[in-house]
């Protein structure tokens, strides 16, 4: 009777240790509801900064592309316009250095012009046509011309002139050892005779 009595409550025991494991299995930790999940941890430091900026960032659309696009134009028109200034001031001043280097970048000005101009075009009727993958195209190209549009601007304005190129006068400056004697106390070679061989008065006079 006592050994039937001692594992009958060996059992009910175990059978109680049992329960109480699954329940806590099923709870989850710290009394979580089965079924719900944890919130995210919030994000700090650079990384929030980062997705603000994501977040932050914004596109255009192709109307107000368009818009940008005569912008741009005009800021284009300007700097070449600076750069033809300067090189006239040059041409007037005969500076033939500053004339070559604000030439050559006044061309290039020129030719990103006119290809920026031709770019705005296809970009208006590209927006026209409801091409927005045509305008975004376009005005991407129109966006690179500018920036160098504005490089060569500030490469206008380093072009030096002959004035700077050349500062000051050449001067020589001469050196003499002072332990160099006052007078010259070099000796001369003695004097040699010199034979001088006179031809004959006549050529019958040895015969």
């Amino acid at each position: 009777m006592l050994v039937r009595s001692l594992s009958s409550s060996r059992g009910t025991a175990l059978k109680t240790i049992l329960g109480l494991a699954l329940v806590v299995a099923v709870a989850g930790p710290a009394g979580a509801q089965p079924g719900t999940t944890a919130p995210p941890p919030p994000v700090t430091g650079a990384a929030s900064d980062a997705q603000v900026g994501f977040q932050r960032r914004t596109y255009l659309t192709p109307q107000e592309e368009s818009v940008e696009a005569d912008r741009s134009i005009a800021r284009m028109e300007g700097a070449a316009t600076g750069i033809r200034t300067q090189l006239e001031k040059a041409r007037q001043q005969r500076d033939v250095v500053k004339t070559l280097c604000l030439n050559d970048k006044l061309s290039q000005a020129d030719v990103a012009l006119r290809s920026a101009r031709d770019r705005s075009t296809a970009l208006k009727s590209a927006v026209q046509r409801g091409d927005s993958e045509l305008a975004n195209h376009e005005f991407t190209i129109l966006t690179v011309l500018r920036q160098r549009s504005d490089q060569l601007t500030a490469e206008a304005n380093q072009c030096i002139g002959e004035e700077s190129a050349f500062v000051g006068e050449t001067n020589t400056l001469m050196e003499v050892d002072p332990n160099l004697p006052v007078e010259d106390t070099t000796t001369p070679p003695p004097d040699q005779p010199i034979g001088i061989l006179y031809p004959p008065p006549c050529a019958s006079c040895y015969r």
